[in-house]
C-alpha cells in the first residue's frame, strides 16, 4: 500500500522486478526505469520487438502479484459479508477489520507501481486505454445491469457519478495524473493527509467523480509512491510476521467491541463528517485514526504475503479483472434477494459458504482465460485513436533507408 522510489528517479537499492500495471493492478510488465530509460523517447513497435528478442524478459515480482491477489480476494469476501453484518456481530467485526486495510493495501501497491509515471506520450496513452476507457465501459455496463437486474429503468448513465466499484478507476486516473506534483513538494504524505482531512469536513464537495473517496484515500497512494524496497523487506522479517498475529487479533477484538457502537460507513470514505451527522472535528480525528490503523494492518498483511511463487501468483496480473467483474455477482445477489430468500446463509455454515464462494469466484475471474476474454474492455490497444509520434516515424524511416 505504499511506495518506494526516490522522487527524482535515482535508485538507492536494487529494486524488485516489477511492472507498471495498466490500472495499478493489471498486467503489463515493465522494468524499473533508469534515468536514461526514463528520458528516452518511446520506440516503435517493431523496435520494441527487436529489443525484447535481444534482452531477457523481465520477471514479475512474485511478492507483489501475491499481495494483489490476496488483497482482491479480501475485497470480494468483504463484499459478500456485507449483507450478513446486520445479523452477525462477528461478521460485522471481520468486515470492519478487513475494510480497514484491504483497499488501502490495494491503493498503496498502485502508488508503488506509479512511481515512474510522467506525462510522456506512451504513459498517457496507457493511462487512457488502461484506466479511462475501462471506466467508461464498466460505468455503462454497471448501469445497464442495474436497470435490468434491479428492475430500475430510470437509472441514469452518468460518467460524473461513479456507481459501485468504478470509483477506483476515477481515483486512479486522478492520482496518477498528480504523480509529478507529489515528486516536487515537500512532505508529500503529510500534505496528502491534510487534504484528506480538509475533504472530510467539506460537505460541499458533492458526489461528482466520487471526489470524497479520491481525496480521502489519496494518502495511501502517495505513501505507496514514496515507498522504498527496503520498507517491504522490513515488514517481511520474521519478528514482524510474529508480531502481526497479536496485532490482527487485537484489531478483531476492537472491531467486535466497536461493531454496535459505530457505523462502518467511515471505512468507505465517501461522506463528510457533517453528512454522517457528527461534528467536523470528529471527521478529522477519524481520518487520522483510520489512517494509522490502516497503515499498521496493511504492514501486517504484507508481512504474511508469500514472497515465493505460489499457485495463485499468476493471478496477480488479473486482479483488476476480478475486481470489476465480481461486482456484477455481488450486486446481483442483493438485487435478486438471495440473502433474504435463504435464511441459512446467515448461520455460521452459511457464512463460511458465502466466504468460500466469494473467494472462488474472484479467483476464477482473475485467471488468464478470463483476462483474454475481457481484454478488449480492460486493456484495449486503440492504436486508431492516437497520433503516431514524430520521433518514432523518423526512426522508422531511418531504419528503412
Amino acid at each position: 500500500m505504499t511506495n518506494s522510489v526516490h522522487p527524482h528517479g535515482r535508485h538507492r537499492a536494487p529494486l524488485p522486478p516489477a511492472q507498471m500495471p495498466t490500472a495499478g493492478v493489471a498486467s503489463r510488465t515493465l522494468h524499473h526505469p533508469t534515468p536514461q530509460a526514463a528520458a528516452a523517447p518511446p520506440t516503435s513497435s517493431g523496435h520494441r520487438a527487436a529489443e525484447s528478442a535481444a534482452k531477457p524478459a523481465k520477471q514479475r515480482d512474485a511478492f507483489f502479484d501475491n499481495a494483489k491477489y490476496l488483497a482482491i480476494v479480501l475485497v470480494a469476501m468483504a463484499h459478500a459479508w456485507e449483507p450478513l453484518t446486520d445479523h452477525s456481530r462477528t461478521a460485522e467485526a471481520l468486515y470492519m477489520t478487513v475494510y480497514t486495510f484491504h483497499m488501502p493495501a490495494f491503493i498503496l501497491i498502485s502508488g508503488y507501481f506509479s512511481r515512474s509515471f510522467d506525462m510522456r506520450a506512451d504513459r498517457l496513452k496507457r493511462l487512457v486505454t488502461g484506466v479511462a476507457v475501462p471506466y467508461v465501459i464498466f460505468e455503462v455496463a454497471y448501469t445497464l445491469f442495474k436497470r435490468w437486474a434491479d428492475d430500475d429503468p430510470g437509472q441514469p448513465i452518468s460518467l460524473l457519478d461513479p456507481w459501485y466499484l468504478t470509483w477506483f478507476l476515477v481515483a486512479l486516473f486522478v492520482w496518477r495524473l498528480t504523480v509529478p506534483l507529489w515528486k516536487i513538494v515537500r512532505w508529500p504524505v503529510a500534505l496528502a493527509l491534510a487534504i484528506a482531512m480538509l475533504a472530510v469536513i467539506s460537505p460541499d464537495i458533492g458526489d461528482d467523480l466520487d471526489l470524497q473517496r479520491v481525496l480521502q484515500f489519496m494518502p495511501f497512494f502517495v505513501l505507496g509512491l514514496f515507498m522504498k524496497p527496503e520498507h517491504f523487506q522490513l515488514v517481511r522479517r520474521r519478528e514482524v510476521r510474529l508480531l502481526s498475529v497479536p496485532v490482527f487479533a487485537a484489531a478483531v477484538l476492537l472491531a467486535y467491541w466497536a461493531a454496535p457502537r459505530m457505523t462502518s460507513v467511515w471505512f468507505y470514505r465517501r461522506d463528510s463528517a457533517q453528512e454522517l451527522g457528527v461534528p467536523w472535528w470528529v471527521g478529522i480525528v477519524m481520518t487520522l485514526a483510520l489512517f494509522g490503523c490502516s497503515v499498521v494492518l496493511t504492514a501486517c498483511f504484507f508481512a504474511w504475503v508469500p514472497r515465493r511463487r505460489m499457485w495463485f501468483t499468476v493471478l496477480g496480473a488479473g486482479t483488476l479483472y476480478g475486481y470489476l467483474l465480481h461486482g456484477f455477482l455481488a450486486k446481483g445477489s442483493r438485487f435478486w434477494g438471495w440473502f433474504e430468500d435463504y435464511e441459512w446463509l446467515h448461520k455460521p455454515v452459511g457464512e463460511l459458504f458465502v466466504t468460500a464462494v466469494a473467494a472462488t469466484v474472484v479467483t476464477l475471474l482473475c485467471t488468464p482465460p478470463v483476462q483474454r476474454m475481457f481484454r478488449f474492455a480492460m486493456e484495449p490497444k486503440m492504436e486508431w485513436a492516437f497520433k503516431r509520434d514524430a520521433a518514432q516515424l523518423a526512426r522508422e524511416r531511418t531504419r528503412s533507408t
